[in-house]
């Protein structure tokens, strides 16, 4: 409705931007500076964040960047059941047949990536989001998974991403082994009350409109029910901007911005 009103080329809370067009905020510099210090050390490291932040998004943008002769990623999305449904999960990311039992599997997807290490002179990036839905038992195999002891240098890098509920639980005494063994830990934010404005233009010019089309107070209005969440700003701002195409505004105020809460509340 609103990208004629506007004269845009598309909607620009709605796309997700190529990996080098995201918006440079902050929080996701930091964190790409992190990721990449963990692909150097090859350990295991750990992004958490509030639904919304940017956690897979930082991810998709490190992992694109990377030289496929030189790494192999490995992305799991999800896991909720047990150990062998995440070696399954692993197993087909790595193009394995399945396994029947688990050690076995454990066994292949080891030897998978020495092969990937020692022969094709790559280095595995096992990439597992929404980590703060596995079970403790998943999570000790995830680091057994990675523990080569007898070599000079670990072979397999993992990042664990997940909610904030995740870097609670690895700081449980159940999961101490891991959470030894975690070398870059990185907690996203969202993008700070200097920054919305400039997100916010960035997103517009994406979609071919290079005017300001957020008044002041409705930034800051914008910040206050989002605090910065990337996901939860591009909500309110496409619904605001259909707000204020309904009422045949050239500019987003405060009111469309709190009409758009209204709407969108559940």
């Amino acid at each position: 409705m609103y990208r004629k009103h506007f004269a845009l080329t598309a909607f620009p809370f709605d796309l997700t931007p190529e990996p080098d067009a995201l918006f440079a905020s902050a929080s996701l510099g930091e964190a790409e500076a992190r990721l990449k210090h963990l692909l150097e050390l090859r350990g295991i490291g750990l992004v958490t964040g509030e639904a919304g932040s940017g956690k897979t998004t930082v991810c998709r943008k490190v992992a694109a960047a990377l030289h496929p002769g030189l790494y192999r990623v490995f992305y799991v999305p999800l896991s909720t059941g047990n150990v062998m449904d995440m070696y399954k999960s692993i197993g087909w990311e790595l193009g394995l047949p399945t396994e029947r039992n688990r050690a076995s599997a454990f066994r292949v997807i080891r030897a998978e990536v020495t092969r990937l290490t020692l022969e094709a002179k790559q280095r595995p990036v096992l990439i597992v989001d929404e980590a703060h839905h596995l079970r403790n038992e998943v999570l000790e195999d995830l680091r057994l998974l990675t523990n080569y002891r007898m070599d000079a240098e670990n072979r397999l890098c993992l990042l664990l991403v997940g909610l904030t509920e995740l870097r609670r639980r690895l700081s449980m005494a159940v999961h101490e082994s891991l959470a030894q063994r975690i070398v870059v830990r990185h907690h996203l934010t969202g993008l700070t009350r200097e920054e919305l404005p400039e997100y916010l233009a960035h997103r517009l010019r994406l979609a071919g409109c290079e005017l300001a089309l957020f008044e002041p107070p409705a930034i800051e209005a914008l910040f206050q029910a989002t605090q910065g969440m990337p996901r939860k700003v591009n909500r309110l701002a496409h619904y605001a901007l259909t707000s204020a195409t309904l009422d045949k505004a050239r500019i987003v105020t405060t009111e469309h911005v709190q009409t758009a809460r209204e709407e969108i509340a559940p």
